[in-house]
C-alpha cells in the first residue's frame, strides 16, 4: 500500500467494510460514494460519516438549492495534517430516511415550549423589571434605589427535609413575604438613614435551622443569621411544623436585629445600643405615617406591621394633626415598647437594658427634632409614595445625628469596659 494512502474501516448497522485507496485528497463526496456502493444503501436513505465524533462527510436532500449544500462534499474528507492510526481510521456511517427528514422539517415548533436559552431569558427579564409586592401599596411598592435587598431567595419544599404538609406555605408566599419585609416603610427608613446595601435577603432553610440549634447555648433558638458583615441576611419565616407563617412583627424585629450585626458582631453593649435606635426608628415611621393620616386599603401600616399596640397601647387615639405633646407622648410609648423589648432580649446575654437606656432616649430627641416638619405630621397628611420636598435634608440631618448617638454608644460602651476592668 502507496504510504500516502491509508485504510478506512466503514461500520453501518453492525456491518463492517474496510478500504485501502483512501488518501488525504480523498473528498467526502467520493467516501459517500464508496459506503452507498458497498453497502447497498437505498436511494431515499441520506448518509453521514464520522470520524473521532466529527461528521467529515453529510449528503442533503435532493432538490436543496443552497450553494453551500450542494458544494459541501468537495472537500477532502481527510485534510492534510489529520492524524491517522496506523491500523487505519474508523469510520460509523450513518442513515436516514428522506421521508423522516422532510417530515421532521416541515413540523412548527410549539409556540408553548420554550428552550434552555429561552428560559434563562424570560427569568432574567422578569427579575430586572418587575416590581416588587405592593403590599404597602401600589406607589410604595419598591425599594430604595441605592439601600435596599438586591435579592430574594426563598425556600423550596425539597428545602424542608420532610414532606410538606395541606397547610405549607408555597414558595411563592414565602417570596412575597420577603419582599413585604423590604419594602416595609419602617425597614426602608432604616436602611436609607444608615446607606445600607444588602446583597441577598433570604428564608432560612429549615433543615439549617435545625443543624443550627444544636449548636446554640443558653436555650435560645435562632430566628436568623448575618453573613459577611451584610453580604447575605437570613430571616426564619415559618413556624416549627412548617404549617405557616411566624408572625410579622417578629419577622421584622429579627431582621432589624440581623442588620444590626452589620457593625457588630458580638451581642455587646454597642449591638444591643444600635439595635434598640434601630427599633425606635422603625417604630417611629409607622407613628409618623399614623399622624399623617396614611392609610393602604383602608388600614393603617401600623396595622398592617402589627405594631399598633407598640405606638399606642390600648389602642389609644393619635388622630391626624395631632399636636406636639401628643407626639411626645407617642415617642414616650415607643421608648416603653423598646425598653420592654431590649430587656427580655438582653436578660438571655446577662446584660441589663439600662447600659442602653440612655443612647436610646437621647436617640429618640433628635429623631424628634429631626421628623418636627416631616409632611406626614401635618394636617394635611400625605398618602404613601408621595415626595416631600424637605426629605434631602431630613436624610442629611438624620445620617448626622445617627452618628453621633453612634460615637457616643460607643464611648459608654469603652467606659463600661474600662471600669469593670
Amino acid at each position: 500500500m502507496n504510504q500516502q494512502q491509508f485504510a478506512v474501516k466503514f461500520s453501518h448497522k453492525g456491518k463492517s467494510i474496510t478500504v485501502t485507496n483512501i488518501s488525504h485528497q480523498t473528498t467526502a463526496a467520493a467516501l459517500l460514494a464508496e459506503v452507498r456502493t458497498s453497502f447497498q444503501v437505498d436511494d431515499d436513505v441520506i448518509l453521514r460519516l464520522i470520524f473521532k465524533g466529527k461528521t467529515i462527510a453529510q449528503e442533503t436532500l435532493v432538490g436543496a438549492t443552497d450553494v453551500a449544500d450542494v458544494d459541501r462534499n468537495n472537500h477532502a474528507a481527510f485534510p492534510e495534517g489529520t492524524k491517522i492510526p496506523k491500523s487505519g481510521a474508523k469510520v460509523i456511517v450513518m442513515g436516514s430516511a428522506a421521508t423522516g427528514i422532510q417530515k421532521l422539517n416541515s413540523l412548527r415548533s410549539d409556540p408553548l415550549m420554550r428552550g434552555f436559552e429561552d428560559e434563562k431569558s424570560s427569568k432574567n427579564t422578569a427579575n430586572a423589571s418587575s416590581p416588587l409586592s405592593t403590599y404597602w401599596g401600589p406607589l410604595h411598592g419598591n425599594q430604595n434605589k441605592q439601600y435596599k435587598f438586591c435579592r430574594f431567595q426563598e425556600c423550596t419544599d425539597a428545602s424542608f427535609g420532610t414532606r410538606p404538609g395541606s397547610t405549607t406555605p408555597h414558595a411563592w408566599q414565602a417570596r412575597k413575604l420577603l419582599e413585604r419585609l423590604a419594602t416595609d416603610p419602617g425597614i426602608v427608613s432604616i436602611l436609607k438613614s444608615r446607606e445600607l446595601l444588602v446583597g441577598t435577603l433570604g428564608e432560612m432553610d429549615p433543615i439549617d435551622d435545625r443543624l443550627m440549634q444544636l449548636k446554640q447555648q443558653e436555650g435560645a433558638c435562632l430566628l436568623g443569621y448575618n453573613t459577611n458583615h451584610g453580604m447575605r441576611i437570613d430571616v426564619k419565616l415559618r413556624t416549627e411544623d412548617l404549617s405557616g407563617f411566624r408572625p410579622y412583627s417578629e419577622l421584622a424585629a429579627t431582621l432589624i436585629h440581623e442588620v444590626s450585626h452589620n457593625w457588630v458582631g458580638d451581642h455587646n453593649v454597642l449591638f444591643w445600643t444600635n439595635f434598640g435606635q434601630m427599633r425606635l426608628e422603625y417604630l417611629w415611621k409607622h407613628a409618623c405615617l399614623m399622624h399623617g393620616g396614611v392609610f393602604v386599603n383602608g388600614k393603617r401600616t401600623a396595622a398592617l406591621a402589627e405594631v399598633t399596640e407598640m405606638i399606642s397601647p390600648n389602642n389609644g387615639n393619635i388622630m391626624k394633626g395631632s399636636n406636639t405633646l401628643n407626639n411626645s407622648q407617642t415617642m414616650d410609648n415607643i421608648c416603653q415598647s423598646v425598653f420592654k423589648e431590649l430587656a427580655g432580649e438582653m436578660a438571655q446575654h446577662h446584660l441589663p437594658f439600662q447600659l442602653v437606656a440612655p443612647a436610646v432616649l437621647t436617640f429618640s430627641k433628635e429623631l424628634m427634632m429631626e421628623t418636627k416638619d416631616d409632611a406626614n405630621l401635618d394636617a394635611g397628611g400625605q398618602r404613601l409614595g408621595t415626595g416631600s420636598s424637605s426629605s434631602q435634608n431630613d436624610i442629611t440631618a438624620g445620617t448626622s445625628a445617627r452618628e453621633r448617638a453612634f460615637a457616643a454608644a460607643e464611648k459608654r460602651a469603652r467606659d463600661s469596659n474600662d471600669k469593670s476592668g
